[in-house]
């Protein structure tokens, strides 16, 4: 007999006990003149009460426990389903009802500042002129301590991307990441709102390659008296050097940590990259070669006479390509040209590129085909692009869609063995810098206005290929991606080194000093270690 069974058996044989006495001093009490007996016995019957009461309770209690501890075996069902106590913590059903614990993301806290008004900004160009004109306008807006809206993407470019911001950009990632420095609204509030669709904004282009003292004495007060400013152009407003340093960090804040691509572009880059990557190492060539690109710069090199007569076409098709009348040959001398599939397919060959390794072309359609590219492909056996690793259906979505076309190949350059762009568009310089950031990462910047000089000598004969190979080598051997300081050239902006290609302020200091380059006009740009 089980020890919860015995005390059961001996509480019920006490209880018929005390029933019995009980019944006989109620009998007794009965009895005339004895009412004082009867007071006393009603006590005694009320403690005796008491009593029964709790060894039930203690009784009841141990049994639960004695059917909790053999539940496991041969208690009732009914007691395996309860919770907690009643549920062993190793059994198969308290494994089911555990909840998985989704990490919670720790934002960082809200800035707090009154709020001069609302910034607007269209962003011009392509991804990589649009992506330094974000973080130029974060910046901005937290120096004015104004609230920005999440910028409009260009639509009306060449590329007639209908893409919005959050089509490419995590935006809700980018307005939350960046909370302690300024506030970003995805739209403006209701009442503003409507004067905007109303047409009751103050638009303007903000003054190019301008410092933060123009942006706080022009632009505020404007801001303060119209509540909504505009800026309608947004490539190259803000200067590349002279300004604070935490406005500097903060433009690489946004650029490397705030702006992270959406979960479908970030999971279709990553496949790419492991394709790749099984493959052995690859080198990212940004072959800048597309149609757009030699229309816009009058580089017709190569080209067959109706191939250059239609992209002068197209240059004076649209409008706001102001140079029109450009000599390619003249341009091309000055290094001003993107070098064509056949110059690289050299250059390549005389860097001692290994010809087995995988060449991933970073670009669009190239001008001229399989034409154009026939040099190369020979040369490179393993060239290949994003629509020949990928299937149709991966890349259905992004058709017609340049720029998250683009932020794929952005995705593959960063973390490619060698980065090699043909000509310093933004998409190279912004490139470039990232890589640096990330561990100054071999990026070859061509020296095009040497690389023109030599080709051609080597073309007609008046250089050999070694002499050839060995110039060009030695012409770049310090433009690998090496720590160096961005050359400054006061009042020509223009001239000198882009913050995003070089940004110095945000990088590790290098343990050996920094390297030395030579202008294309032989003059040799110091460099020092920062101080």
């Amino acid at each position: 007999m089980g020890r919860g069974a015995y005390w059961i058996q001996r509480m019920c044989r006490f209880e018929r006990a005390m029933g019995s006495e009980c019944r006989g001093e109620r009998h007794h009490g009965m009895k005339p003149g004895g009412e004082g007996k009867v007071e006393k016995l009603k006590s005694r019957s009320k403690l005796k009460l008491w009593m029964i009461r709790t060894m039930t309770t203690v009784l009841l209690w141990t049994c639960v426990l004695q059917l909790t501890a053999l539940g496991g075996t041969w208690g009732p069902r009914v007691l395996k389903g309860w919770p907690s106590c009643f549920t062993p913590s190793f059994s198969p059903l308290s494994l089911k009802q555990v909840t998985p614990v989704v990490e919670k993301i720790v934002l960082p806290p809200k800035r707090i500042y009154r709020n001069n008004g609302y910034v607007m900004v269209s962003c011009n160009g392509g991804l990589n002129q649009m992506r330094g004109a974000i973080c130029d306008m974060v910046a901005i807006a937290r120096y004015l301590n104004v609230t920005l809206i999440v910028p409009e993407l260009d639509k009306s470019s060449f590329w007639a991307d209908p893409s919005e911001f959050q089509d490419i950009f995590d935006v809700d990632h980018f307005t939350a990441s960046l909370r302690d420095e300024v506030r970003i609204l995805k739209e403006l509030p209701p009442r503003l709102k409507r004067r905007a669709e109303l047409g009751m904004v103050y638009s303007m282009p903000p003054v190019s390659w301008s410092d933060i003292s123009y942006y706080q004495n022009q632009i505020l007060p404007l801001i303060k008296k119209h509540k909504i400013v505009h800026f309608n152009r947004t490539d190259a407003r803000l200067a590349n050097n002279g300004l604070p340093l935490e406005i500097q960090k903060l433009r690489c804040r946004v650029n490397y940590a705030a702006l992270r691509f959406t979960s479908e572009i970030e999971e279709l880059g990553r496949r790419v990259i492991r394709i790749l990557r099984q493959n052995g190492p690859f080198l990212v060539l940004h072959l800048r070669y597309e149609m757009d690109m030699l229309a816009f710069s009058g580089c017709t090199h190569g080209c067959t006479i109706e191939e250059a007569e239609e992209l002068t076409r197209m240059r004076y098709a649209y409008p706001w390509w102001k140079e029109k009348v450009i000599n390619s040959e003249l341009k091309r001398k000055d290094g001003l040209c993107p070098l064509t599939p056949e110059e690289t397919a050299l250059i390549l060959g005389a860097l001692d590129i290994d010809r087995n390794i995988q060449v991933y072309i970073a670009a669009g359609e190239i001008y001229g085909g399989k034409r154009r590219m026939a040099a190369l492909s020979d040369a490179y056996p393993n060239v290949v692009r994003k629509e020949i690793l990928l299937g149709p259906s991966d890349l259905g979505y992004f058709q017609n869609h340049s720029s998250q076309m683009a932020a794929l190949d952005y995705m593959v350059s960063l973390e490619s063995d060698v980065f090699i762009p043909t000509y310093d568009g933004n998409m190279a310089k912004v490139v470039e810098g990232h890589r640096r950031y990330l561990g100054f990462k071999k990026t070859i910047t061509l020296d095009r206005k040497l690389l023109v000089e030599l080709i051609d000598q080597y073309n007609n004969g008046t250089l050999g290929w070694d002499d050839f190979s060995s110039s060009v080598k030695a012409t770049h051997a310090n433009r690998m991606g090496r720590p160096t300081r961005r050359v400054v050239i006061p009042d020509r902006p223009k001239e000198e080194d882009y913050f995003y290609a070089n940004p110095q302020e945000c990088l590790q200091q290098p343990d050996k000093p920094w390297t030395s380059l030579v202008h294309h006009d032989g003059t040799n740009l110091s460099r020092t270690p920062l101080a």
